[in-house]
């Protein structure tokens, strides 16, 4: 069988990376089901091994699944790989450094994808993640739906909680989503959150939960953007929550769900912006991105989105002026 004819396995899934969030998301996506083979690749092979050893101990408790340690040559015949590899900052190094080092790595790992002819959809989660795919995307010169990043999935998914926590709702029946950069400049949308089909506009008068609603929204918002923040001061490091984040991503793509997710993603003109990633309203199937849901939003959101990309477009400029 020549290159161009090799076939992906349909639920093969290589993590690249055997850290904190690597192996947290191998254990939430062995647990899951989802996949029927999962191989885990890290520079410290012997990590690699053990965080494999350890996750085929439990095998007797979960759903029939593979679980190895593998090398570059696993990305031949994936259906997804995801990179969680990336350097953490060093203490007095700059936001820069880190961006470079880690530049570097995911540079050297979809190297390693394209020589082995991958029809794989790959997932990016090392960060900072919305410059990171875009490096991705750009050095391999795949169609922009096989690269995409983890994006503000996880971010969402904290808007939704809280919310369900504030207003007494179900989570599964809140719809919300965080837009742009997984960052600072992430852009909570209330333009397209509601609650049992109701906008919170509408919600809120007959809700009668909170004397101040604008206070609150302010809390909330505040709250999705630092939790990270917060953890990573009490743990040193997030790795379930994204974990988790993952197998949602994977998920949708393994089953074809055409799920929408805010992952990250190529804008060619959508929402007035184009050649930056960043994360959008994404149909996700088992072609990665299928489409873009280019929602009507407000005025200042759209604003603040714009201001979002020109903060991930000021990095990108930054990382290449630092390689030449």
């Amino acid at each position: 069988m020549s290159g161009k004819e090799r076939q992906c396995n349909t639920r093969k899934v290589v993590i690249v990376g055997a850290g904190d969030v690597g192996a947290s998301f191998a254990y939430a996506l062995l647990q899951s089901g989802t996949a029927e083979s999962i191989v885990l690749i890290d520079s410290r092979h012997e990590l690699a091994d053990g965080q494999a050893l350890d996750l085929a101990d439990g095998l007797s408790f979960v759903p029939t699944t593979i679980v190895r340690a593998g090398s570059p040559d696993d990305y031949a015949d994936a259906a997804v790989i995801v990179i969680t590899a990336g350097a953490k900052q060093k203490p007095g190094e700059s936001r820069l450094n880190l961006l470079t080092r880690n530049a570097h790595i995911v540079g050297q790992i979809v190297d390693e994808i394209t020589a082995r002819i991958s029809q794989a959809i790959v997932v990016v989660t090392s960060n900072p993640v919305d410059v990171l795919t875009y490096a991705a995307l750009k050095r391999t010169g795949w169609p922009r739906n096989r690269i995409i990043g983890s994006g503000t999935v996880l971010d969402s998914a904290r808007f939704r909680h809280l919310l369900s926590a504030h207003c007494g709702v179900d989570v599964r029946n809140v719809h919300a989503y965080i837009l742009g950069e997984h960052g600072d400049s992430e852009v909570p949308v209330w333009s397209m959150t509601n609650l049992a089909g109701m906008s919170m506009d509408d919600y809120c008068p007959a809700c009668h939960k909170c004397g101040d609603w604008s206070q609150e929204r302010n809390r909330i918002v505040t709250e999705v953007r630092d939790t990270a923040n917060h953890i990573i001061d009490a743990k040193g490091s997030t790795c379930y929550a994204i974990g988790l984040a993952l197998v949602r991503i994977v998920g949708a793509v393994l089953r074809n769900e055409h799920s929408v997710l805010t992952v990250s993603t190529l804008l060619d003109g959508e929402y007035g912006l184009k050649d930056v990633c960043l994360s959008v309203p994404c149909i996700v199937s088992q072609s990665g991105v299928e489409r873009i849901i280019e929602g009507k939003l407000a005025d200042e959101e759209l604003r603040a989105l714009n201001a979002s990309a020109s903060i991930i477009q000021e990095r990108l400029v930054e990382l290449t002026t630092s390689s030449e």
